[in-house]
C-alpha cells in the first residue's frame, strides 16, 4: 500500500516515516512537507530509499494536496502548526494550517477515494475539563486557538466519515517526546528545552511552580499507535478517536529531576510565570486504544528520556 505522510519531515513524522519504510506491507511512503517546522535533515537518510518520495509543498494549497494524493491508499496526517503559545500569538496562522490545511487533505483524499486517514489530534481538546484521567468521551471548553483547531479536525473527520463513507482514526497525542524533537525556536517543547539546558549547563525556566503535570509519551509508543491505526482490520476501531499516551502522570519538577539524573547534572531550574492557555494537569486513560487498536506502550518516561538524552548529546 502507498501512504501519504503529511508533515513527514517533522519530529513525529520523520520517526513515523522511518518505521513505515521498514514495514513490508508498505510499498511507498510519500512525504508532503513545507519544511517550515520540519527539517530536511530529519529525513536526509531516507531520501535515497527506494520506497521514499518527498514533495515539498504546503497543505494550505489544495492543488498541492490533490497532486500528493495520486495513487495513495492510506493517509497519515501529521502536518500542523503546533504549540499553544504560537496559536495565541498567531491564531490566524494556526487556523490556516490546522483547519484549512486539514480540510484540504480530507477533501483531496475523498476525491482520490483514499481508504483511510489517520490524523494527529491532541490532548488539548480536553480544555478546561478537570476530570482525570482523561477519557475520550468527556471534553471541556478549549483554552487556546490551537485547541480549537485540533477539535475542529475531529469534527470534520466525523462529518466526512458519515457523509462520504470514509474511514478516519484520530489519535489524541499527550506530550510526545524523543529523538528529532528540536530544542530550537520560540515554541520548543519542554523536554528538548530541558535536555538542551543540562547539556549547556544553563538553568532552564519552568513556567509556574513545577507542580503542573503531564502524561509524557515516548515517540516509539506514538509510532506504534499510528502504524496499528493505519493497518488495523478491526472494523470497530475506525471512525473513533483515541488517547495516545503512556498513562502516567509526571510533574514538571519531577521531569527535570529525571533528566538531571540521566545527565548526571546538579543544575537547578528557575521559575517563571504560568503560561496562558496551559492546563494544570493532564493524564490519559488509554484503555480504549489498548482494546481496539492493540496499543501497548512499552517505553516508559524514564526509559524514553535515556534514549532521548543520547540523541541530544549527539545532535545538540
Amino acid at each position: 500500500m502507498n501512504i501519504l505522510l503529511t508533515g513527514g519531515a517533522g519530529f513525529i513524522g520523520s520517526n513515523l516515516a522511518t518505521a513505515l519504510l521498514a514495514n513490508d506491507s508498505i510499498t511507498k511512503v510519500r512525504v508532503l512537507d513545507n519544511l517550515s517546522t520540519g527539517f530536511r535533515q530529519n529525513i536526509e537518510a531516507l531520501l535515497t530509499h527506494p520506497k521514499f518520495e518527498l514533495i515539498e509543498g504546503d497543505i494550505t494549497d489544495f492543488a498541492t494536496c490533490e497532486n500528493a494524493m495520486k495513487d495513495i491508499q492510506l493517509v497519515s496526517h501529521q502536518a500542523a502548526l503546533g504549540s499553544v503559545p504560537r496559536s495565541i500569538a498567531d491564531p490566524i496562522g494556526s487556523n490556516e494550517a490546522n483547519i484549512t490545511g486539514t480540510l484540504n487533505i480530507y477533501t483531496a483524499a475523498k476525491n482520490a477515494k483514499v481508504k483511510r486517514i489517520v490524523y494527529a489530534a491532541s490532548s488539548s481538546t480536553y480544555g478546561d475539563s478537570e476530570s482525570l484521567p482523561k477519557v475520550e468521551e468527556i471534553i471541556g471548553r478549549p483554552l487556546s486557538p490551537y485547541a480549537v483547531t485540533k477539535y475542529v479536525m475531529e469534527l470534520y473527520a466525523d462529518v466526512f466519515a458519515r457523509t462520504y463513507d470514509m474511514e478516519f482514526i484520530g489519535l489524541r497525542y499527550f506530550n510526545v517526546f524523543g529523538p528529532y524533537q528540536s530544542p530550537k525556536g520560540a515554541y520548543a517543547a519542554v523536554i528538548p528545552l530541558f535536555m538542551d539546558a543540562v547539556l549547556k549547563n544553563e538553568a532552564p525556566t519552568i513556567h509556574g511552580d513545577g507542580s503542573y503535570s503531564r502524561d509524557f509519551t515516548f515517540i516509539g509508543n506514538v509510532v506504534q499507535a499510528n502504524i496499528n491505526a493505519l493497518l488495523t482490520e478491526n472494523t470497530d476501531a475506525v471512525n473513533q478517536v483515541y488517547n495516545i499516551a503512556f498513562g502516567e502522570s509526571t510533574t514538571l519538577i519531577q521531569l527535570f529531576n529525571y533528566i538531571k539524573e540521566v545527565a548526571g547534572s546538579s543544575l537547578e531550574p528557575v521559575f517563571g510565570p504560568f503560561r496562558k492557555g496551559d492546563i494544570p494537569h493532564s493524564l490519559a486513560n488509554i484503555d480504549k486504544a489498548k482494546r481496539l487498536l492493540n496499543y501497548n506502550p512499552s517505553v516508559s518516561v524514564k526509559d524514553g528520556l535515556k534514549i532521548a538524552f543520547e540523541w541530544y548529546k549527539g545532535n545538540c
